[in-house]
């Protein structure tokens, strides 16, 4: 069975409440029960980690070489700086597919450069929470075509 790791970075454990006029109402367990919900139905397994600090983040990636195929990560503020976890999914070289729940590409102009983008399968914005669900079927996809 392939094994999916969706790992939620910086702010991202306050969704419900931050900004929900640009994140949305939903909360970080809303998000990891409909994703349960759905990789259960599609025969996946799925583990979740979410962590404030970029070298948890990195030590994560780290760890999971040889246990999961495919990372969908959602790097929140880290997305647009940090070369530790770009480097990191180079490293291990762990499929990896972005998601945004905002249209970071309609925001303050820095956010519009993502450091991980060009090393993704993939990369899904702006659908609110719908984005995670679109990255774990493009997940299983791509799991299947591999």
């Amino acid at each position: 069975m392939p094994t999916i790791l969706v790992i939620h970075g910086p702010n991202l454990n306050l969704l419900g409440t931050r900004e929900p006029e640009v994140y949305g109402k939903e909360t970080l367990k809303d998000i990891n029960s409909s994703l349960t919900k759905a990789a259960k139905e599609a025969g996946v397994s799925i583990n979740f980690f979410q962590s404030n600090h970029e070298g948890e983040i990195v030590d994560k990636i780290q760890k999971t070489i040889k246990k999961v195929d495919l990372i969908i990560l959602n790097p929140g503020g880290l997305t647009h700086s940090s070369v530790c976890i770009r480097d990191a999914l180079l490293s291990t070289k762990i499929p990896c597919i972005e998601v945004h729940l905002s249209n970071i590409f309609k925001r303050e102009e820095f956010r519009k450069k993502s450091m991980i983008s060009d090393i993704a399968v993939g990369t899904i914005t702006g659908f609110g929470s719908n984005s995670y669900l679109l990255g774990l079927a493009a997940a299983i996809d791509f799991l299947k075509t591999k």
